[in-house]
């Protein structure tokens, strides 16, 4: 699979706005998906951030597998990051957001108390990759009374203050990648997900990652989506053919139509027709 550069101009303007700003932010919002927490990071937040609070909000987190989901939390708090599953659309444990942050940043609010400095509202900064949902979580947040307090001079619409209530404003910032998916692994997951255009990765490549995922992990799932019978010899050809002739997925002599079966495997990988899954896990919760 040949490096995928998935870089717009407008993501390194951003990267540099954010730098610019860093120094205004108490805490740094991180919104990921859940069903794939570390390929849909970024890696080079840490190097941008530094030494500032953040909160990982696992986004999707009722799709995703608890036992996974778990692992991964275990895994951000080993490493001191505070983690909160959510689901913006529904909004699942949004509320929860303000109450976190308020005990994160606990020691700060008290040491600028006794020097006398008045309540203020939390100052976050909320990134994410593009599609993770975070204009989703954003609109949860928002309500008739929120304002937008200012822009930075030249990026109007891409880099935004928004006051939502009281006690918290957020710095909202485009989604960003980082400069080259070359990890064909994290390409073909964000690919999988729908997280990045369809026509960055030959879906074939994709759908033979998402057999693999499913028949390792979930293969009585896989079986009864679309009744067939999965052997761990079978390879991905094997698979397609299963597929192909149990839903009628042919050309005229009964040849298989292989991309009516791709359509098919990535529309019920999208929406959900395997339970709840998670396409990586920690390495020592493999």
């Amino acid at each position: 699979m040949a490096k995928i550069n998935y870089y717009p101009g407008h993501m390194a303007k951003t990267k540099r706005l954010i730098k610019e700003r860093l120094k205004h932010i108490d805490i740094v919002f991180e919104l990921v998906d859940a069903r794939a927490p570390q390929a849909s990071m970024n890696p080079e937040l840490t190097s941008i951030i530094k030494n500032k609070p953040r909160l990982i909000l696992l986004n999707k987190s009722d799709l995703a597998d608890s036992r996974g989901l778990a692992a991964w939390e275990r895994h951000f708090k080993n490493a001191s990051l505070e983690t909160l599953q959510i689901n913006a659309l529904s909004g699942k444990n949004v509320h929860q957001i303000v109450p976190l942050t308020r005990e994160i940043l606990y020691d700060k609010l008290q040491k600028e108390r006794k020097r006398g400095i008045k309540e203020r509202p939390f100052k976050a900064l909320i990134v994410g990759i593009p599609n993770v949902g975070k204009s989703t979580l954003i609109n949860r947040l928002v309500d008739k009374r929120a304002t937008k307090v200012g822009d930075v001079p030249g990026v109007t619409r891409h880099l935004q203050t928004i006051r939502i209530h009281d006690s918290l404003e957020l710095l909202d910032t485009p989604g960003i990648l980082w400069p080259n998916l070359d990890d064909q692994s994290t390409a073909l997951k964000l690919a999988l997900l729908g997280t990045i255009k369809d026509n960055l990765i030959p879906s074939d490549d994709v759908v033979i990652f998402g057999f693999d995922i499913l028949k390792k992990h979930y293969k009585k799932a896989f079986e009864a989506r679309y009744d067939i019978t999965i052997d761990d010899s079978d390879e991905a050809l094997t698979l397609f053919e299963k597929i192909g002739k149990r839903r009628g997925a042919l050309k005229k002599g009964n040849e298989i139509d292989y991309d009516r079966v791709i359509d098919l495997f990535l529309y019920d990988f999208r929406h959900h027709q395997f339970g709840n899954v998670i396409l990586e896990w920690p390495s020592n919760d493999v």
